[in-house]
């Protein structure tokens, strides 16, 4: 939790500097005149672009976490050089220009920044989930197969448990590029909290261009904060998962070598 209390401290004080009062000062400071951009519209497209940014997260966390178990699986190793190669290219392109070419085949609005999100944030999850598993002891799945359990009890009940936290890690990192990079869908019709910041460019309005950004930066230092909270949970309850039926005990791989231990 205490990981988190910084992001979320941030989070806290950019939504304040994002919210009108806060952009009235702001404008004073900077000897502007111009009208900040009104509080309940800013949260209507605060709630969008949240869920813009689950729009792309989704997809990309269920294809990195699918792609990772391939990888690491027997007959799936060849395909590893590949499936980096994918993943590097689809971050390599920059958004905004995945944007531009999405939109003659989606049109202007949410679909082409979905898109651009997903790529974006597919290496990061591909990345955990190999890291992830390839963490996994190799002594918990000599145990469990030892007691006769299949390959896919294997993966849902011994390498995904103990594999949780860093695969959260790498969601983590994937929701708050989705989250900062979304308002980039400004640019092509979408509702976002980039919406103030083109419409204060085209205006020469610094107080609009100013609450887009603080208020993008509130939202993403927000979802890190939820993210590693819940991460600090998830490694809390698997530090030291529970015997399954069988008599299997999972470890975690920075733990001291296990002493003997009965199978049966």
């Amino acid at each position: 939790m205490r990981r988190a209390l910084a992001p979320l401290l941030l989070a806290a004080a950019l939504g304040l500097l994002a919210a009108p009062q806060g952009a009235r000062w702001i404008a004073h400071a900077l000897g502007e005149a111009a009208a900040p951009f009104p509080g309940d519209r800013l949260l209507s497209l605060a709630l969008t672009h949240a869920g813009l940014a689950l729009a792309g997260l989704v997809p990309a966390a269920l294809l990195g976490l699918a792609l990772g178990i391939a990888a690491t699986r027997p007959r799936g190793r060849r395909l590893r050089p590949a499936v980096d190669a994918l993943a590097a290219a689809a971050q390599a392109v920059p958004p905004v220009i995945v944007v531009a070419l999405a939109v003659p085949a989606f049109g202007f609005g949410l679909w082409p920044t979905a898109l651009a999100l997903m790529l974006y944030a597919l290496m990061p999850v591909l990345r955990a989930t190999v890291a992830a598993l390839e963490s996994v002891p190799p002594d918990a799945r000599d145990a469990a197969r030892a007691i006769g359990m299949p390959p896919g009890r294997i993966l849902a009940e011994v390498e995904l448990p103990l594999a949780w936290p860093l695969v959260l890690d790498g969601l983590r990192v994937a929701l708050v590029l989705a989250v900062a990079t979304a308002a980039v869908g400004a640019l092509a019709g979408a509702t976002t909290l980039g919406t103030p910041i083109v419409l204060g460019l085209q205006n020469q309005n610094q107080v609009m261009v100013i609450q887009g950004a603080a208020a993008t930066a509130a939202l993403a230092f927000a979802a890190e904060g939820a993210l590693l909270a819940l991460a600090g949970r998830a490694r809390r309850e698997g530090a030291a998962l529970p015997s399954d039926a069988h008599g299997v005990r999972a470890t975690r791989q920075e733990a001291k070598p296990p002493g003997p231990r009965s199978v049966g």
